[in-house]
């Protein structure tokens, strides 16, 4: 029994099975890491635009795909807010120099009914693994260099995905508006970078999600690195991986919530 409660909420960053909500929703968002829309740009547009979602945030969202009847932040190539709400306020938190950090963040303060709401968009620092390098074929001499690789390539980048969640964090706890933070961090429901980054907000998925959270595919096991985190005062309605959308390497993230404008 002890032991399944130490394991109980971990697992349930990956898998949940959370009762039906009462309240109705009157906020749609979408996360999703597009890869600069080279699958089909196109049917990545028609999905967003058949979404109708209140805020949509992309990552890798390159140059190809936008969403009708919004307004849009885009200051880096990298991160796009659309929004169907008035966008008061922007700033970008992190950005890439190419050589020391190749990580973003940028939040939008937005006024939905009379209240802001402030989101911020999140891109870690990706690992860059290629398939071959992950893959354990056997052969003792060959997969302990294969570790070896992977380990030299996880210190430097968790390093600094330190200093880019912190840098993040500020933008949270510094917010006076209710906050929702959405986005690809490359680290898994385990990690530092979601413990740290969901401190005092609300996983969407624990209080919303049913069955696997997994949004990442590209490998042969499951990963869950895409995620929405919301102030206690933002309630999850529905919290769904669209697995039916295969455009990315990733697979969308899409939430409903209830939020109160008094």
């Amino acid at each position: 029994m002890l032991a399944g409660l130490i394991f109980l909420n971990p697992m349930q960053r990956w898998v949940n099975f959370s009762s039906g909500k009462k309240e109705s929703a009157n906020l749609k968002v979408i996360t999703f890491n597009v890869k600069a829309g080279l699958v089909g740009a196109s049917e990545i547009e028609k999905f967003l635009n058949n979404a109708n979602a209140d805020v949509v945030m992309l990552q890798e969202a390159g140059k190809n795909v936008s969403v009708k009847d919004t307004e849009v932040i885009n200051k880096n190539g990298i991160l796009k807010i659309f929004s169907k709400h008035k966008i008061i306020d922007s700033k970008e938190l992190i950005k890439s120099d190419y050589e020391n950090n190749n990580a973003y963040a940028s939040q939008a303060d937005i006024e939905i009914r009379g209240k802001i709401y402030r989101f911020i968009n999140i891109y870690l620092e990706p690992f860059k693994f290629e398939k071959g390098m992950i893959k354990i074929d056997g052969v003792k001499e060959e997969d302990e260099r294969k570790l070896k690789n992977i380990v030299k390539r996880l210190i430097p980048v968790f390093k600094k995905h330190q200093d880019q969640v912190r840098v993040v964090k500020d933008g949270i706890e510094n917010s006076p508006y209710p906050v929702i933070v959405m986005g690809d961090l490359n680290s898994v429901p385990n990690s530092y970078e979601y413990y740290h980054l969901s401190e005092g907000l609300e996983d969407a998925f624990l209080k919303a999600g049913k069955g696997s959270a997994t949004s990442f595919h590209d490998y042969k096991f499951p990963i869950r690195i895409d995620y929405i985190f919301t102030s206690k005062s933002i309630q999850p309605i529905t919290y769904k991986v669209d697995r039916t959308i295969k455009l990315s390497d990733h697979y969308p993230v899409v939430g409903t919530f209830s939020i109160s404008n008094e």
